[in-house]
């Protein structure tokens, strides 16, 4: 040996640090934009803590729970807890003020789920349209975001996601409309939209 001292790295390496400082911290994930595949990508990585025996719950904002949509019947399958606490299109709706209590009754779950820490992952979908609507207290939605245990990972669905969201987030994707059959009016398809 030349005597000269084998020089030590300067920084851990991703792997040593994960190690030294624990697991690291769950994600913020928020789809949003105008297009087409938002909730979709969503229950694509539910699939994917499935598959990890994560625990896993969906709550959705919008959808009705009379909706037969395959996404909750696979999941339900394979242990998913789902609520679909909305009462279906909101634009629709002939009555908004059960909207927005449907929506506040929904947001309630949500947060004991949050603060709880019995998931590993929680899907929040479409919760942007009445955080938008000013039907939840959007300041409480975020908090009750960046307060969760250490190990809950959360995804957020929806159109516009506030910018108090965006900015809480680790990972945001805008799902940009090229075109929609929809707009040819053609009407969702069972199997390819629900």
């Amino acid at each position: 040996m030349s005597g000269r001292r084998q020089s030590q790295p300067t920084s851990l390496t991703h792997e040593s640090a994960s190690r030294t400082r624990g697991r690291p911290r769950s994600l913020v994930l928020v789809n949003t934009g105008h297009g087409k595949g938002k909730s979709t990508a969503a229950f694509g990585v539910v699939m994917r803590a499935v598959a990890r025996d994560w625990r896993v719950c969906v709550i959705q904002f919008i959808k009705a729970d009379k909706w037969k949509v395959g996404e909750q019947a696979i999941a339900g399958r394979l242990g998913v807890d789902w609520l679909a606490g909305g009462d279906g299109f909101t634009w629709e709706s002939p009555d908004l003020e059960r909207s927005e209590a449907r929506a506040c009754a929904a947001w309630q779950l949500a947060a004991a789920a949050l603060a709880g820490g019995d998931y590993q992952l929680l899907v929040l979908d479409e919760i942007t349209y009445p955080m938008n609507y000013g039907w939840l207290d959007g300041d409480a939605v975020i908090e009750a975001i960046r307060s969760r245990p250490s190990h809950v990972n959360v995804i957020v669905t929806g159109r516009d996601a506030p910018a108090e969201l965006i900015a809480l987030a680790d990972t945001v994707t805008e799902m940009v409309k090229v075109k929609h059959v929809y707009d040819r009016g053609v009407r969702a398809r069972r199997g390819i939209d629900f």
